[in-house]
């Protein structure tokens, strides 16, 4: 924070001096060499960039350029490579100093939390008798839950704050990176438009003039001097066209830092409603749910009793109705039913009949029997006196014969 507080306070420099000894090369190279993949090579005019500078900076511009040796191949090299190492040491400090705000860990609280809050709606087993046992029983399990959602509230609260006291500082750092960004961006167009402003005199002053002496003289160093020249002057475009990257890279930069920047803030919010408003309300709400228990399973109980003395109520009336009923019945009633002497008188008379009938019938059958006795008495007693007469007769007809 300290450097970035001295970045701050450094006002531009436009300087001809290359970077510090013993680095191989020019970062701005590779962001360069990065950024023409990705974006288009647009360059601003020099006008617009102009507008950017107070009066003051465009003077220091001018004077700049009038500095600027294009024939000096080393000071070509390193020209304005001191602001693109400032871009590229920038960027580091940037993704050293910025945190990753990662809400993993805080999700699984929360997820959980919600879980455990949800525990609280769910009803035990209900039964027919157990109604006092269970219900002390839910009472309990509520108890439990809360003093364990409590140390976990403790435990989301705790975390929630450690990371808003980093966003917030992730905030003010971005707000600085944001400024430093923008100084950079001016450094690297002043050295841009003192560049192009050297170009412009090189093209339309020296190098006319090395052409016109090339011309006069025909001497094939001239000639050579004057394409020289030229191939400088394309080699310094160049690299001036290389700041310009760079520049693009600063100006995407900074709506980056504010993306960056305005989801901490809203994170940051959501952190700061949750603190003072959400895990409140959880915990009145937890609260209210012990509450509400004790009221209900005092109704429980209650209502229990009530039901259940009206239910014997209820089975005892019915027990008793059918009781009395029975007795007034039974007290009522002869010693012998008048139907039980009906069935009865009818049973006997319904024999007798048939004692009768059967009777008749035997007499009859007795008196048939007679009758076929008697005729079988005859057949035998005729029978007899036919086989009597057929012995007598074979006895005359064997005295006969003798």
């Amino acid at each position: 924070m300290n450097n970035l507080d001295e970045m701050l306070n450094k006002a531009p420099v436009l300087t001809l001096d290359g970077l510090d000894s013993g680095s191989e090369e020019s970062p701005a190279a590779a962001l360069a060499e990065v950024t023409s993949e990705s974006s288009a090579s647009v360059a601003d005019s020099v006008e617009s960039m102009k507008a950017e500078l107070t009066p003051e900076e465009q003077k220091m511009v001018s004077d700049f350029a009038s500095t600027i040796d294009i024939t000096n191949t080393q000071q070509v090299m390193q020209y304005g490579a001191g602001c693109q190492k400032k871009i590229a040491d920038f960027s580091e400090t940037a993704l050293a100093n910025v945190r990753t705000k990662d809400m993993g860990e805080i999700g699984e609280l929360l997820s959980g939390m919600v879980g455990e809050l949800k525990g609280f709606d769910e009803e035990p087993e209900k039964g027919l008798f157990g109604i006092f046992k269970k219900g002390g029983n839910k009472l309990a399990s509520i108890k439990s839950k809360y003093e364990k959602a409590e140390v976990n509230i403790s435990k989301v609260s705790t975390a929630l704050k450690q990371h808003q006291v980093t966003l917030l500082k992730d905030i003010a750092l971005l707000d600085k990176m944001y400024e430093l960004n923008l100084n950079y961006f001016k450094e690297l167009s002043m050295y841009i438009l003192a560049g192009k402003e050297k170009l412009k005199t090189a093209r339309e002053v020296e190098l006319p003039q090395y052409i016109e002496k090339a011309e006069k003289t025909g001497l094939p160093e001239d000639a050579q001097k004057s394409r020289d020249f030229s191939q400088m002057l394309t080699r310094f475009e160049k690299k001036i066209h290389d700041l310009e990257l760079t520049r693009m890279v600063a100006l995407q930069m900074a709506p980056q830092i504010r993306l960056i920047q305005g989801n901490d803030v809203i994170m940051s919010d959501k952190i700061q409603s949750t603190l003072v408003n959400t895990i409140p309300l959880w915990k009145s709400q937890m609260v209210i749910a012990i509450g509400l228990a004790h009221s209900t399973e005092a109704a429980k109980t209650q209502r229990s009793v009530s039901d259940f003395t009206n239910e014997m109520l209820k089975r005892n009336a019915e027990a008793l109705k059918l009781a009395t009923v029975e007795t007034a019945r039974e007290s009522e009633r002869g010693i012998v039913d008048i139907e039980a002497l009906t069935a009865t008188n009818q049973t006997l008379i319904s024999t007798l009949d048939e004692v009768m009938k059967i009777q008749q019938e035997g007499r009859d059958k007795r008196l048939a029997a007679e009758v076929e006795l008697a005729r079988i008495e005859g057949e035998m007693k005729n029978k007899l006196l036919e086989l009597s007469r057929i012995k007598q007769d074979d006895g005359s007809s064997a005295e006969v014969v003798g």
